[in-house]
C-alpha cells in the first residue's frame, strides 16, 4: 500500500520555527511506522532525525506522538493508522531537533525521588525476601521504561513546568511499596511539594497512553493516599 507521512520538523541551525514535510512510500500494513521513518530517512531524506535503539517496544526511545496520540513507532503498525500518517515531537518538553525532545528536566524530576532501592540495615545472609502478595503490591509500576509518553501526555505538565509528572510519581510509587525499602521519608517530602501529586487532576491522559498498561492514575492515587495516611 502507498502510505503518506506528514512530519513535523525543526532544524534549529536554520528554522525559526517547525514546519510540516511530505514524503510518499510503499509500505506493508504489517510494517510498523519505526520501519516507514527509517526508510524515509535511509532513502529520501538523511537530514530527518529521531532516536530509535532496541525496537521492541523496551527502551521507550521511539516515543513520539502519531495522529496526534503518544505511541511508540516500534509497536505501532501502519495497518491500525491508516494511509495518512501524522508525526509530531512528544509536547511539553524542548525539541532539539525534529523528532528528539531534549528530557534534561524530564530526567531531573525522575532523579529527585530517589528512584532507587534504600534500605541502611546490614544486608542479610541471603537476599531480603518478599511474600508473592508483597511483590505484587507494586509489580505494575516496575513495568515503566521512562519512555515520557505518560507525562508528556499530561496537561497538568503541558501547563506547570514544576510538575513531577506522572512518569516520576509512578517510579516513586514503585519503591515506596516495596516491602524491602525504607526510603519513604526521603521521597514524601518531594512528592507532597507544590509540583508533587497533588497537582494531578486525574485526566486519565496518563493512563490511556501507557504502552506498557500501567495503571498510572491508580498510582498516583495510592501515593496520594499514603501522604494522607502515613500508611504502607
Amino acid at each position: 500500500m502507498k502510505a503518506h507521512f506528514k512530519i513535523k520538523r525543526f532544524n534549529p541551525e536554520k528554522d525559526r520555527e517547525p514546519h510540516w514535510e511530505e514524503y510518499e512510500l510503499e509500505v506493508e500494513p504489517t510494517e510498523r511506522v519505526l520501519d516507514a521513518l527509517q526508510t524515509i530517512k535511509w532513502e529520501q531524506d538523511g537530514t530527518l532525525t529521531l532516536r530509535r535503539s532496541c525496537a521492541h517496544g523496551i527502551c521507550g526511545s521511539d516515543a513520539m506522538v502519531i495522529n496526534g496520540k503518544n505511541r511508540l513507532a516500534c509497536k505501532t503498525l501502519i495497518k491500525d493508522l491508516g494511509s495518512h500518517i501524522t508525526v509530531e515531537p512528544l509536547r511539553g518538553l524542548p525539541v532539539i531537533k525534529d523528532l528528539i525532545i531534549d528530557f534534561t528536566d524530564f530526567f531531573a524530576k525522575y532523579r529527585s525521588i530517589k528512584p532507587y532501592f534504600i534500605n541502611d540495615e546490614p544486608p542479610p545472609d541471603v537476599e531480603r525476601r518478599q511474600s508473592p502478595r508483597q511483590r505484587a503490591r507494586f509489580d505494575d509500576t516496575t513495568k515503566c521504561i521512562l519512555c515520557g509518553i505518560c507525562t508528556t501526555a499530561c496537561p497538568v505538565f503541558w501547563a506547570d513546568s514544576r510538575y513531577l509528572g506522572p512518569a516520576a510519581i509512578v517510579q516513586a510509587h514503585r519503591f515506596l511499596f516495596d516491602s524491602r525499602d525504607q526510603g519513604a521519608e526521603e521521597r514524601l517530602p518531594v512528592l507532597s511539594a507544590h509540583g508533587g501529586v497533588w497537582k494531578c487532576r486525574t485526566v486519565f491522559n496518563c493512563t490511556d497512553a501507557c504502552p506498557q498498561g500501567i495503571d498510572v492514575t491508580g498510582a498516583i492515587a495510592e501515593v496520594k493516599k499514603l501522604l494522607l495516611f502515613r500508611k504502607l
